[in-house]
């Protein structure tokens, strides 16, 4: 099972775009800014035509001047100082869906993956994903579950055997360690 890594916040998408990455700050004296890139190769965010904000009305032309790991240094056409850099704090850059290459089976964007319905292999609710990760351990989701309590589970092929976006749910089998009485007050794995 593999996740593109687009962005995860439940309002990082529309049904027609992608959230593809997020400048977190201003770097130097000359306009760069610093992007946190959810594309699978960092440097692919600079590739896409259309790259606007959140609303569509801006459009960025970027140019990745350098890269470090999963913090990129960018250019941004129109953004010559810091002080034009520092006002650009916190956008989120989107692209088109179709902009973005095809994906294979068993492939799905993050943001696609928010909201589906959770359920246990016997059919019983189990909650709703709330928010899709990866922190460098592989892929997480954290699901919400009906008493508001959150619980976190690895998104793997054997805990999330099913999805199926027709019926806007998933179905996972509690990993051999959890059962749902080890779930705790706090909604953590005990």
């Amino acid at each position: 099972m593999s996740l593109p890594n687009d962005g995860f916040s439940p309002e990082a998408a529309d049904a027609n775009r992608i959230c593809v990455g997020v400048i977190t700050g201003a770097h130097g004296m000359g306009g760069a800014v610093k992007v946190k890139s959810y594309t699978a190769d960092p440097k692919d965010i600079a590739v896409y035509d259309g790259v606007t904000d959140k609303s569509g009305e801006r459009r960025f032309e970027l140019r990745v001047v350098r890269s470090g790991g999963k913090a990129l240094i960018v250019k941004i056409d129109g953004v010559d100082d810091r002080t034009k850099a520092e006002a650009l704090k916190g956008t989120e850059m989107y692209v088109s869906r179709t902009a973005l290459p095809q994906l294979e089976e068993d492939e799905f964007y993050y943001s696609d993956l928010v909201g589906l319905e959770v359920e246990l292999a016997d059919g019983s609710k189990f909650g709703v994903v709330r928010l899709v990760g990866n922190y460098g351990a592989g892929d997480v989701m954290e699901i919400e579950m009906a008493d508001g309590k959150t619980v976190f589970f690895p998104f793997t092929k054997a805990v999330v055997p099913v999805v199926d976006f027709g019926s806007q749910r998933m179905v996972i089998n509690l990993p051999n360690e959890v059962s749902e009485r080890d779930v705790d007050e706090e909604g953590t794995e005990e």
